[in-house]
C-alpha cells in the first residue's frame, strides 16, 4: 500500500531552481506504487539518463549522475537513491507524443521548392513578443536578409516542423541537413486542432495531424487562414554536429531517444530528471522515461510529450497519442522529502 502524503500547498515551492506558486497536491509514492515499474527496462532508462546528467548543476543531481557513471545496478540504483513524487493541480493529466519529421527540401529556391525555414533575425530577442505567423509569412519583414537555411515544398509540412521544433531535411542530392530550435517569435501557441473544431469542420475524435494536413492542402486559402491561427512562428538553425544515426537535440542540447526522452513543463519537472510515466488509453504505456526536451504547448505538473523518434511511422504514432494517465518525477530522496509541507496537526 501506499505511503502517500497527499495535501493541497497554497504557498511557494522551490523546486529544480525555479520558484511556483500555485495550489498543488504533492504526493510521495512507493516503488511498488507504480503499475509495470518491476518489468520495465531499468538499465535503457540509466543509459538515457547519462547521455544528460553530466549537465545538471546542482549538487545533489552532480552526486547522483556520478555514481550512475560507475554502472551500478539500475534498478538497485533508482530505488535507492529516489522517490516517486506525483505533483498535481486541478487540470488532469495530458500525453501527446512528437518526432522528428523529414522534408524533402533543397539550399536555393526554385518553382518547387518555395517555403523557406528562417534563421531569426538579431531583432528577435528571448522572451520578448516580435511580429505573428501571418505578418511574418505576409509582409516583407523576412525578404532580402539572407536569413534562409532552406527551402522546402511543402508549407503544411513546414508548420508542422515549427510544432515539433526540429527535423530533417531531404536533400535533391540524397543528402540530409538537420535543423533545430533557434527562438520564436514569443507568441503563445495556439491549437489549430481546436480551432478547426470550433469553427466546425470536425469533431473533437476525428482531428489529428494526418487530418489537419489533408484538410489543409484541399482547401489552401481556408488552410492558411487556419494556420495564422497560431501565431507562434518558430526559427531553426543548422544541426551539422549531430550524426544521422543519432536522435535529434532536445532542451539539453543532447540528443533525445525514442521511447526514453520526454518533453515536460521545466517549471514543475526538471530537465534531466526521471520521469515515471503511466498513459492510459488504447496502448498503455507504463516506463521510465528522462525529461530532456521542453515544448511551447507542454504546460502543466501533469503535462509530458513523448519523443516517438523520425521519420513518417513515428510521426503517425505521434499524431494519434492524446492520453491521460499519471506521471512522477523521481527525486533525489533529501530533495523529495525537503519539499514536502508541513502537515497541519
Amino acid at each position: 500500500m501506499t505511503r502517500a502524503i497527499r495535501t493541497a500547498i497554497g504557498f511557494w515551492i522551490a523546486m529544480a531552481g525555479t520558484v511556483m506558486a500555485s495550489d498543488l497536491d504533492y504526493e510521495i509514492l512507493d516503488f511498488e506504487d507504480l503499475a509495470g515499474w518491476e518489468e520495465d527496462d531499468h538499465q535503457q532508462a540509466l543509459d538515457v539518463f547519462l547521455d544528460t546528467c553530466p549537465d545538471m548543476t546542482e549538487p545533489d543531481w552532480k552526486s547522483l549522475c556520478a555514481l550512475a557513471q560507475q554502472k551500478p545496478d539500475a534498478r538497485d540504483f533508482f530505488e535507492l537513491f529516489f522517490r516517486p513524487v506525483v505533483i498535481s493541480n486541478d487540470d488532469r493529466a495530458l500525453f501527446t507524443g512528437y518526432y522528428e519529421p523529414e522534408l524533402e527540401g533543397a539550399l536555393s529556391e526554385s518553382d518547387r521548392f518555395k517555403y523557406p525555414l528562417y534563421r531569426a533575425p538579431d531583432s528577435v530577442q528571448p522572451g520578448t513578443r516580435w511580429l505573428s505567423r501571418k505578418e511574418i509569412e505576409t509582409g516583407p519583414a523576412m525578404k532580402g536578409r539572407g536569413l534562409e537555411i532552406a527551402w522546402v515544398d511543402d508549407p503544411v509540412e513546414l508548420f508542422f516542423l515549427q510544432v515539433q521544433g526540429s527535423g530533417r531535411i531531404r536533400l535533391p542530392d540524397g543528402r540530409n541537413i538537420r535543423v533545430g530550435y533557434g527562438g520564436s517569435n514569443g507568441h503563445d501557441y495556439r491549437s489549430v486542432g481546436r480551432e478547426m473544431v470550433r469553427r466546425g469542420i470536425y469533431s473533437v475524435h476525428q482531428v489529428s495531424a494526418d487530418v489537419i494536413k489533408s484538410w489543409v492542402r484541399r482547401n489552401p486559402r481556408k488552410g492558411r487562414d487556419l494556420l495564422h491561427h497560431n501565431p507562434s512562428y518558430v526559427f531553426f538553425r543548422r544541426v551539422d554536429e549531430v550524426p544521422a544515426d543519432e536522435g535529434p537535440l532536445g532542451a539539453m542540447n543532447r540528443s533525445i531517444t525514442a521511447g526514453r526522452s520526454i518533453a515536460v513543463d521545466p517549471d514543475y519537472t526538471p530537465l534531466g530528471a526521471p520521469v515515471w510515466l503511466e498513459k492510459a488509453g488504447k496502448d498503455p504505456i507504463n516506463r521510465l522515461m528522462i525529461a530532456q526536451d521542453t515544448g511551447s504547448a507542454i504546460k502543466g505538473p501533469q503535462r509530458a510529450d513523448i519523443f516517438f523518434g523520425t521519420g513518417d511511422k513515428a510521426g503517425r504514432r505521434a499524431g494519434h497519442l492524446r492520453d491521460g494517465g499519471r506521471m512522477a518525477i523521481l527525486l533525489p530522496i533529501q530533495r523529495a522529502y525537503a519539499m514536502r509541507p508541513e502537515v497541519p496537526l
